[in-house]
């Protein structure tokens, strides 16, 4: 999730629980805490796909936190002791603050390694967008207040609500992810499609209109669902080119990608490099994660050692102006393939 809310999560939890004793400074101190774990964006372990796929590694441990949050809860007893509140409820904090934090990036399309150093795939329930309104706004609201009046006495409650109407939220896009995931799945029953993955997101900044990509061989298909939509989806079916994948059978990062993104991705030649996009994050044609990892030479591919990231494509105003008309109306469709072609051209 961005850092914004990440901060504003932080110092929600954390007047919840101690702004009784704290004040303000426990807003102050929330937020802070709130944006440790991604600290790790400092660290260079690499090139561009180590910097992905390391970013929420170990600095998003549930193990390695709980050991930060009983290290912190002893150096802070030691260095600033309060007797008004006990150290389990300091450590209870600390620990929710870190906690909430990665949970909240694993309900994100990203992926969070939770059970680092465990090799287990990365969690990504990819239920929300990594910036949405709807579940930074109650937050953003309890802050101001809290900052602006206080939290002594009884208005900590403030915070308390704000993370129960957020949370509640975040229940909602769990509900909306099955409910596009459903759709999709009676619409590839129908047609006889036999899916090697399905893979839903929600479209930018929002959690209305749902994005659900299937995998079917040298192709993948797209769909949108919306909430409001009366008719069955429509699938439009793209070439991922899988054959080019071959070249990369050599690649340690291309294994990496492919574990981080679950296979998600789609291959392009493009001005003789070969091009790899995680199709997960972004919207359909523009997406933040490609990297040219092979180049030909004559006939013969040469893998790129060091593999660096292309700048970040980013849709204008008008598409997300269509995206938004598209959460209400079904007709007419967004042009997904033409969309999805650019990525043959850049």
């Amino acid at each position: 999730m961005d850092s914004i809310t990440q901060a504003l999560l932080g110092a929600t939890v954390q007047a919840s629980l101690l702004g009784r004793w704290q004040g303000r400074k426990a807003l102050l101190y929330g937020a802070a805490l709130g944006t440790l774990p991604d600290l790790d964006v400092v660290l260079d372990f690499g090139d561009a796909i180590a910097n992905m796929t390391h970013h929420r590694g170990f600095s998003h441990s549930l193990f390695v936190l709980s050991l930060v949050a009983v290290v912190l809860t002893w150096l802070t007893r030691r260095l600033r002791p309060d007797p008004r509140y006990s150290s389990n409820r300091l450590l209870l904090t600390v620990w929710l603050v870190l906690i909430t934090h990665v949970l909240l990036d694993s309900f994100t399309s990203y992926g969070t390694q939770l059970f680092w150093p465990l090799t287990t795939p990365p969690v990504a329930w990819s239920s929300v967008f990594i910036i949405d309104p709807l579940y930074s706004i109650p937050l953003l609201l309890a802050v101001l207040i809290g900052a602006f009046v206080g939290l002594q006495g009884r208005r900590q409650t403030l915070a308390i609500a704000a993370l129960s109407v957020s949370t509640l939220y975040l229940a909602t896009t769990l509900a909306g992810k099955q409910m596009a995931e459903r759709r999709v799945e009676t619409v590839l029953a129908d047609q006889g499609i036999q899916a090697e993955q399905l893979f839903s997101t929600p479209t930018p900044f929002n959690s209305l209109l749902w994005r659900v990509i299937v995998i079917e061989g040298d192709d993948y298909h797209e769909a949108l669902v919306s909430w409001f939509d009366r008719q069955p989806p429509q699938l439009v079916r793209i070439p991922r080119g899988t054959a080019l994948a071959s070249v990369l059978r050599e690649s340690p990062q291309h294994a990496r990608l492919s574990w981080f993104t679950g296979g998600v991705m789609r291959y392009d030649e493009i001005d003789g490099r070969l091009l790899v996009t995680d199709l997960r994050l972004g919207m359909t044609g523009f997406h933040p994660f490609r990297f040219p990892m092979a180049e030909r030479n004559s006939e013969h591919w040469r893998l790129i050692p060091f593999v660096e990231r292309l700048p970040a494509e980013r849709g204008d105003l008008d598409r997300l102006k269509q995206i938004w008309r598209r959460i209400w109306e079904q007709q007419p469709p967004l042009p997904l393939a033409e969309w999805a072609a650019e990525l043959n051209r850049r």
